[in-house]
This record gives structure tokens, C-alpha cells and sequence, in this order.
């Protein structure tokens, strides 16, 4: 017999009380060629609710169709960027509801990965669970040197589709992949920089300015050019993601463990599970 401990250390939480209020809706600024979406005010660490998800996936369904746009920066607000799905939304929740929530999770990421023009996610603080998965659904990641960026829902009892994890490997491999699902690690950010799996570490302070930068530099650029780049290296990724894809969506969470520790998440505990 084993005793299993939950490692609260390794999942971000912002100290707020359970029943504080939830992140504002998602945001959209959509008024220029560059459309920004942002994530919450920085409360629960942009923790995303069901609706806000849904929010999200409409939101980049309309940016879809916008033959004006060149470009859509992701980012969060409150200097952090997403530290996933709100898991008080599951207190309670059936197998099947947790299913529907990750559908619905990633129902958004791929109409994020849909929108045919360049997009930057902008991670500053925790990009964790399916924050981290927004992140790497954008083209780009601009992320500052202090963030920590990972997949830690294995310490929840969560279960790891087969979209979320072949995003990772598309950038890091597979076994690097494992590496970080098995281990539910947090990287810091120049760690995930050295393996691929962000694009461009930034300096604390300097995002905005390296942001800038970057949209200046396609602002020279056809918008015709950009949207054809991307749809050519998309293309060549087709035959390995559309089978994750269609992948059938089987169960969410471990009925056998899922329950105790989402409890010692929200509660803080670290209670003992025998094995």
C-alpha cells in the first residue's frame, strides 16, 4: 500500500477566496487589421469558465471571416495569461459533465488554430492545463522570462486528449512530450523556450515592446503573403492532426481519483489516497 500526496505546489493559484468573482468575459477589440482577445482581469489567474470558452470559440469564429484582418494577439489580463479551465465548475460534476467541458474547451482551441491569419499569444505569469494548450494553439508565443508554462492535469485525475497532447509533440516531440505529461511539470519559461516549445522568450517588462515589434514587421508584409504562409505550413501538419482530431472523445477524468483531488485543489488539503 502506497499514499499518494496531490502537489499543490505544482498548480497555480492566486489566493483568492472559492467564492470570489469569476473572470470577466472574454474581450474583443477587433476595431483594427490586429484584433486583440483578451482573458479575464487577472482574478483566479484567468481561470476559464464553460461560458467563457464558448465565448472564446465564437469570438474566433467572427475573426475567421474577417478579410481585413492581418492579425489576432491572445492575451490575459491582469499580467497572466490563463491558467486554464475554473475548476470549481467541476465540484460535484459527472464524468459527463467534465467531458462537455473539455469539448467545449476544445471546440476554442481549434477555432483558434482555424483563424487563417498570424496569431500571438502574449504569456506573462502561468500559462498552465489548457492555458497552456491556448498558448500553443496560437502560431506564435511571445512569453515573458518569469512565466511558467505546463500540463500538470494529470495531478487531477484528468486525462489527456489526444488533440492536447499532439500539440505538444508537434513542437517537441513525443518523447518530450511524455517527459512533461507523466510529470505534470511546470517549466519556467526559458526552459520551454530551449526545447521548442515556445517561440520567443521576451524579458520581463518588454512584451509590449516585443509585441509591437513583431506586428510592425508584418505590417510590411502582404496580407495576401501571411495567410498564405500559414495555410502552407498548416497543409503539411494536416495528416497528423486531423486524426487527433477525430479522435473518439472518451472519458475526461479518472472516476477513481478525479473526485478527492479536485477536492484537495479547491480546499487546499493534501489528503492521503490509498493504493
Amino acid at each position: 500500500m502506497t499514499t499518494t500526496h496531490l502537489d499543490l505546489d505544482a498548480v497555480a493559484l492566486d489566493g483568492a477566496p472559492l467564492n470570489s468573482a469569476a473572470p470577466d468575459a472574454i474581450a474583443l477589440d477587433a476595431t483594427g487589421p490586429v484584433a486583440t482577445l483578451t482573458l479575464g482581469t487577472g482574478r483566479r489567474l484567468n481561470a476559464l469558465r464553460p461560458d467563457d470558452w464558448a465565448a472564446l470559440a465564437r469570438d474566433a469564429d467572427s475573426l475567421a471571416g474577417r478579410e481585413d484582418l492581418r492579425a489576432v494577439v491572445i492575451r490575459g489580463g491582469g499580467g497572466v495569461f490563463c491558467s486554464g479551465s475554473d475548476l470549481r465548475e467541476w465540484d460535484g460534476a459527472t464524468q459527463e459533465e467534465v467531458s462537455e467541458s473539455f469539448a467545449g474547451m476544445e471546440a476554442a482551441l481549434q477555432a483558434v488554430e482555424d483563424i487563417p491569419v498570424p496569431t500571438v499569444a502574449v504569456v506573462e505569469g502561468f500559462g498552465t492545463g489548457a492555458g497552456c494548450q491556448l498558448a500553443l494553439a496560437c502560431d506564435l508565443q511571445l512569453v515573458n522570462r518569469s512565466a511558467k508554462i505546463g500540463m500538470p492535469i494529470g495531478r487531477l485525475g484528468l486525462l489527456v486528449p489526444a488533440t492536447f497532447a499532439t500539440r505538444m509533440s508537434l513542437l517537441i516531440g513525443p518523447g518530450r512530450t511524455k517527459e512533461l505529461l507523466y510529470g505534470g511539470r511546470l517549466l519556467p519559461a526559458p526552459e520551454a523556450h530551449q526545447m521548442g516549445l515556445i517561440t520567443t522568450l521576451v524579458e520581463d517588462g518588454t512584451v509590449d515592446d516585443s509585441l509591437a515589434e513583431l506586428l510592425a514587421q508584418w505590417d510590411g508584409l502582404s496580407a495576401a503573403s501571411l495567410r498564405a504562409s500559414k495555410a502552407a505550413v498548416n497543409y503539411g501538419l494536416t495528416p497528423l492532426v486531423q486524426p487527433a482530431r477525430r479522435a473518439p472523445q472518451g472519458a475526461a477524468s479518472d472516476p477513481d481519483e478525479f473526485a478527492w483531488r479536485l477536492d484537495a485543489f479547491l480546499n487546499r488539503h493534501r489528503p492521503h489516497a490509498s493504493r
